[in-house]
């Protein structure tokens, strides 16, 4: 056992999605897709007595990750870092998840495989309502299309070969498990269209209109969030809504050219990784 170890989780913004439930947690999760970003979570664990979580130096409730550590049977110190802002949109619980499952698995010499961290992980996301493809989706990096719900024994995966500069601005907040626990029928429906078409044309600019007409089709857009995408396309760009958040993102320049004060980041290459132990 090691005195701590550290893992780095990339941000994720899903663009579209359609929700799959299931009695089994690791069965459960949802279709769709979106895009890693270099912006993301530093987690930390170090032994102790009782577990503590804490994300920005702040003590934080998180039960995907206290679940993630009863899986492991560890008792720990979690500490994140992150630029991501909590519940908008960027997958940070997930990824504090992950973290947590990489980095734990190294302190404790669990012995555990990455597929089975990750299931451990996204297991902990959908019984916690917080989440249903962030964790597969910060796991493989880049740009992740998933064909299947699922932690990855039960998931097929594809992605988009590109590596664009991002931009976004994070108005607020949405619930997750208030928008999954109504009628999730439109959204659904919207969701497989889009993947459809993703699929027949995986490119950049395909995922990007796509996420944008289900964002209007399954009725998620806030005022704030029509306004912004508006102004970015009025000013020659192309951006969306980010999945479940009042946040919207823009490829290249296109916040910035449309006057807001974005943050830029660029799509992340790799998954989850393990930076030292």
């Amino acid at each position: 056992m090691s005195d701590d170890a550290t893992a780095f989780v990339p941000g994720h913004v899903t663009g579209f999605f359609s929700a799959h439930p299931a009695d089994d947690p690791a069965v459960a999760g949802s279709r769709g897709a979106g895009l890693t970003l270099s912006h993301g979570v530093t987690v930390t664990v170090e032994p102790a007595q009782e577990t503590t979580v804490s994300l920005d130096g702040e003590a934080v409730e998180m039960p995907p990750v206290a679940d993630v550590l009863r899986a492991l049977d560890a008792t720990a110190a979690v500490d994140a870092e992150s630029d991501l802002p909590l519940g908008a949109g960027f997958g940070v619980s997930g990824a504090m998840a992950l973290g947590t499952a990489l980095a734990a698995n190294a302190v404790f010499s669990c012995g555990r495989s990455e597929n089975e961290l990750v299931t451990l992980a996204h297991v902990a996301e959908v019984r916690a309502g917080t989440g249903l493809g962030d964790v597969v989706a910060q796991a493989r990096g880049g740009m992740p299309i998933r064909i299947d719900p699922g932690a990855p024994a039960h998931g097929r995966m594809d992605g988009i070969p590109a590596r664009p500069e991002i931009e976004y601005v994070a108005f607020g907040g949405l619930s997750t498990a208030d928008v999954l626990s109504g009628d999730t029928t439109a959204l659904t429906a919207a969701g497989e269209t889009a993947l459809e078409e993703l699929r027949a044309e995986p490119t950049l600019d395909r995922f990007v209109a796509e996420s944008r007409r289900f964002a209007r089709d399954a009725g998620l857009l806030t005022d704030r969030v029509e306004a912004a995408i508006d102004d970015v396309r009025a000013a020659g760009g192309d951006g969306s809504m980010a999945m479940l958040g009042e946040t919207v993102f823009a490829v290249g320049s296109g916040l910035s050219d449309a006057g807001y004060d974005p943050e830029r980041c660029r799509v992340h290459p790799a998954g989850a990784t393990l930076l030292s132990e």
